[in-house]
C-alpha cells in the first residue's frame, strides 16, 4: 500500500502531510479563523440570550478560550494529532455548520421568548410545526419531550418540542447532504489525493488485523451507535433525573446545548461511519486493481 497518496482510489498509510508548499502565514490565518469560529460557537448562547449570570458567562468564556486554543494548535500544526479528516473537506466544515446553525437557531428562538422579533417569531412558528410533525409515538422527538417534568406548563412543553424538532431536522439534513456528497461528488478524492495518515491520525494501520476489515467494523459500529443514540440519550437522561440530578429543561442555555448535543452527536457518528466505509471501499478497489495487475504480470 505504499505510494505518494491517493491516485483515484489509491491509499497511502505512511505518507507525510503534503503541506510544505503551503505558506506558514496562510496556515496560521486559517487556523486562527477556525479557532475564532469555535470560540464564537461556544459563546453564542451566552452572547445572545439576555440575563446570563456572571459566573456562567465566565465559565463559558473559559471553555471558549480553551476550545479555540486547542483548535488553533491542531490546525496550525504540520502533523496531525486528534482531529480526523483535517485535510478532507468539507467533512468537518459540514459538521461545524450543522452544529453552529443548530445552536444559532435555537438561541434565537429562546431569545424570542423574552425579546421577540420578526425573525424569532418566524423561527418559533416553523420550529413548532416541525416539532409537532416529528412528535409521534416512539420517535426521538417524543422521547425528548417526555423528559419534561410532570406539571410543566404548556409554553415550556412547546419550547422543548420546538427545539427538539428543529435540532433533529438540521441533523438529518446535514447527514443527507454528506451522503449525497460521498455518492455524487466522489468524496474524498474528487479534488486530489487523500492522505490516510493525516486524515485518520488515531487509526493505526499496523495495530493488527486487516486494515480493510477494521475500517468496515468501525464504520458499522459508528453507524449503529448513530442510529441508537437518539433513543438512548433520552433514556439515560430520564434515568438520571429519577435516580440522580434532574435535568433542567427550563433553563434556556441548558435546553439549547442538550438539544444540540442530542441531535448532533448521532449525526456526526453516522457521518464518520459513512466516511470510513468510503475509505474502505477505496482501499478495496485499489487492492483489486493491484491483484489484477499482479496476475497480468505473472501471466
Amino acid at each position: 500500500m505504499a505510494g505518494s497518496g491517493w491516485s483515484k482510489g489509491a491509499a497511502s498509510y505512511r505518507d507525510r502531510p503534503e503541506r510544505k508548499g503551503r505558506p506558514v502565514i496562510k496556515r496560521m490565518v486559517a487556523a486562527a479563523a477556525r479557532a475564532i469560529l469555535v470560540a464564537l460557537l461556544i459563546a453564542l448562547p451566552a452572547l445572545i440570550l439576555p440575563g446570563v449570570r456572571h459566573d456562567a458567562a465566565q465559565m463559558v468564556a473559559l471553555l471558549a478560550l480553551v476550545a479555540s486554543v486547542l483548535t488553533f494548535v491542531e490546525y496550525f500544526a504540520e502533523y496531525p494529532s486528534l482531529i480526523e479528516f483535517r485535510n478532507a473537506p468539507p467533512f468537518n466544515r459540514m459538521r461545524f455548520i450543522a452544529l453552529f446553525l443548530t445552536v444559532l437557531l435555537l438561541t434565537l428562538i429562546s431569545r424570542g421568548q423574552v425579546a421577540p422579533t420578526g425573525l424569532s417569531q418566524w423561527l418559533t412558528y416553523a420550529g413548532l410545526h416541525v416539532g409537532q410533525a416529528m412528535d409521534f409515538p416512539f420517535s426521538p422527538v417524543r422521547l425528548m419531550v417526555l423528559l419534561a417534568p410532570e406539571g410543566l406548563d404548556e409554553p415550556h412543553m412547546q419550547m422543548i418540542r420546538t427545539h427538539a424538532g428543529l435540532a433533529y431536522l438540521i441533523s438529518l439534513a446535514s447527514l443527507l447532504c454528506f451522503v449525497a456528497l460521498v455518492r455524487l461528488l466522489d468524496w474524498p478524492i474528487r479534488k486530489g489525493a487523500f492522505n490516510f495518515w493525516v486524515n485518520l491520525p488515531l487509526f493505526d494501520p499496523t495495530a493488527g488485523g486487516d486494515v480493510l476489515r477494521r475500517l468496515k467494523r468501525d464504520s458499522h459500529v459508528n453507524v449503529a451507535l448513530g442510529f441508537l443514540l437518539p433513543f438512548l440519550i433520552p433514556a439515560v437522561l430520564k434515568a438520571a433525573s429519577v435516580y440522580g440530578t434532574p435535568v433542567d429543561l427550563t433553563d434556556p442555555q441548558s435546553l439549547i446545548w442538550m438539544m444540540s448535543a442530542w441531535a448532533f452527536l448521532p449525526a456526526s457518528l453516522i457521518m464518520r461511519g459513512v466516511a470510513l466505509m468510503r475509505i474502505a471501499d477505496l482501499i478495496e478497489e485499489k487492492r483489486r486493481r493491484a491483484y489484477a495487475q499482479a496476475e497480468l504480470q505473472v501471466a
